[in-house]
């Protein structure tokens, strides 16, 4: 388990977060948003706040208190405001997938039973469509973009304006709301099928207990300034990109995509960021291309080994026009939702870029460990943050077994899902469907899902992800999906084959051939290098070549059921 390292604020509720979080940093920056070429507004903290107390005055007048209410849209301060206006005195919080089509968005507005729903204008038709139809319980649609309320839709800003007026008057129901941290007032919908998907019950003590967890081992301040990037409505970036921030007076501002991220961190000289792996993995490609360009690479390269045993302060200063490429100010980048190449985490760190990996589920609010600044080990997840427990349930010879875990962050429940609650949580220690092994240190290592793990004939075990690390590091191959087939009638006589998506351009480039069946070979050729690096039980028997990205969720982490569907019905073996 972690050790605090810093002082942190103590709070009971993330109402009491803004209070407190805004008393300390209310004059202070809290979100820049781009107005246009080089032109940027701001709002402070204090604002924000004032904000969100008229945004849930006005929602607790339109008799929406103790009901629940979503919010879908693009990262943009609004959506943190919808979230915070219904979750800090005025009812319950569903975020929605914003990738999610309609057929799928309809049933989970049924699902949820939710009676309100801020959106973005995007959605507009979509949400017209499911509030005529009928659908649930749904009755006040909310749109962040409206300047008036229009055709029966309500505008955020003018019920913003209303709140404040109300407040002026004397209304103080949102502001004198209080709150019960120990129940549900926030429900997560997991990743899958919405007939599948999980709804998980958060607490305010939940998420809060993460929070100051969070700010106890990582080094974060009022003076930094945070990148959001991730969907708002994934735990991982709800928690540590959007509250995070703001309990730490920090400031945020919002990627322009996937496309821009390098520029802008540069732009606003971000200083923390939380991500996912294929986000680093495409930032470091970037660098290694720049620096190749200006001519530099071989000079970085002789530099990594003279500087292995050298402080962090001390990289950064020997590779400062690698870090003058990202801004100059990056100090902290957390790498979660999928497991980060351990090559590419030791190349950031061998720079002096403070890349940590951390390990959490939408059921543990999410953070359950991280690396830190004095705790960290490449290739592990780092310690169990300061108030989690976690042990390895049923460990096999090697220490490998299921992770479990146990705290004030773990979930309430499976909403309304008893079998499945009772299937997860068990003597309060919740069971995360991971294998892992922790070190004599502490240190968490996780080896792969336990639903994902290939079982050989031999009884030896294959780890996907593990195997995929090394595939993508094959030059041209974007990404790639590792799976088991069975050969003959026999059901245990498991094969080893992968899909490998590539880059025709890059591939073309760097094996100086045309055309796929050329490329086949080549990358052909890398596999049977890999194979000759590891056990022949562990061998590639076979590759599908495909340009297609691999079916994902929003947050990046390969669907491997439907992966493996759609591998079946387009290939015979």
């Amino acid at each position: 388990m972690n050790e605090r390292l810093y002082d942190y604020m103590k709070i009971t509720d993330l109402k009491d977060m803004l209070k407190k979080s805004g008393e300390k940093y209310g004059n202070r920056i809290a979100y820049k948003i781009r107005a246009g070429e080089g032109k940027y507004k701001t709002f402070t903290h204090k604002e924000i706040r004032e904000m969100i107390d008229g945004l849930g005055t006005a929602l607790i007048d339109m008799g929406l208190k103790g009901k629940k209410i979503a919010v879908i849209g693009e990262n943009r301060y609004e959506w943190n405001l919808s979230y915070l206006s219904v979750v800090c005195g005025t009812g319950i919080i569903v975020p929605l997938d914003k990738s999610l089509p309609e057929n799928e968005l309809r049933s989970l507005i049924e699902r949820s039973e939710i009676e309100a729903i801020f959106y973005s204008k995007k959605y507009d038709e979509v949400l017209k469509r499911a509030k005529c139809d009928g659908i649930g319980k749904l009755k006040h649609l909310i749109c962040m973009d409206l300047k008036i309320h229009t055709d029966g839709v309500y505008s955020q800003s003018e019920l913003i304006e209303k709140g404040k007026k109300l407040i002026k008057e004397g209304n103080r129901s949102f502001i004198d709301a209080k709150i019960n941290n120990e129940i549900m007032n926030i429900m997560l919908f997991t990743s899958g099928t919405t007939s599948a998907s999980k709804i998980v019950a958060l607490s305010h003590k939940n998420i809060c207990s993460n929070l100051m967890d969070i700010a106890s081992v990582l080094d974060v301040n009022c003076n930094d300034t945070f990148l959001s990037f991730l969907p708002l409505h994934h735990v991982f970036e709800c928690t540590v990109g959007f509250l995070f921030a703001l309990y730490s007076g920090a400031q945020t501002v919002y990627c322009d995509g996937i496309r821009h991220v390098t520029e802008n961190l540069k732009e606003y000289k971000v200083s923390v960021m939380a991500s996912v792996p294929a986000i680093y993995e495409g930032i470091f490609k970037i660098i290694r291309k720049q620096a190749e360009k200006n001519g530099c690479l071989d000079k970085i390269l002789s530099k990594e080994e003279e500087y292995a045993n050298s402080s962090m302060e001390e990289r950064k200063k020997a590779f400062k026009e690698i870090h003058d490429m990202l801004g100059g100010n990056l100090k902290l980048m957390i790498s979660g939702a999928a497991a980060l190449d351990a090559t590419i985490e030791n190349k950031f760190r061998l720079l002096g870029f403070n890349l940590v990996q951390g390990y959490g589920l939408t059921e543990t609010s999410p953070v359950v460990a991280v690396g830190s600044n004095k705790y960290n080990k490449v290739g592990s997840i780092g310690k169990a943050v300061p108030s989690v427990q976690v042990k390895i349930d049923n460990p096999d010879k090697t220490g490998m077994g299921e992770l479990v875990v146990k705290g004030p962050s773990v979930m309430l429940e499976y909403y309304e899902n008893k079998k499945a609650t009772k299937e997860a949580l068990i003597d309060d220690w919740f069971y995360t469907g991971d294998l892992a092994r922790i070190d004599d240190e502490g240190y968490i290592f996780i080896c792969g899902r336990k639903k994902s793990v290939i079982v050989l004939k031999n009884g030896k075990n294959i780890f996907p992800e593990e195997m995929e690390n090394l595939v993508n590091r094959i030059e041209g191959v974007e990404e790639s999906f590792i799976f088991g087939k069975q050969m003959s009638e026999d059901k245990n006589d498991i094969k080893i084959f992968v899909k490998v998506v590539y880059n025709r351009e890059i591939a073309e480039n760097v094996y100086k051939v045309k055309g796929k069946e050329n490329i086949y070979k080549k990358i052909s050729e890398r596999i049977k290098e890999i194979n000759q690096s590891m056990p022949k039980y562990k061998a590639i028997r076979g590759m599908i070549l495909s340009e297609e990205p691999l079916i994902k969720t929003t947050t990046n982490k390969i669907k491997r059921e439907k992966n493996l569907e759609v591998i079946n019905k387009e290939n015979k073996f």
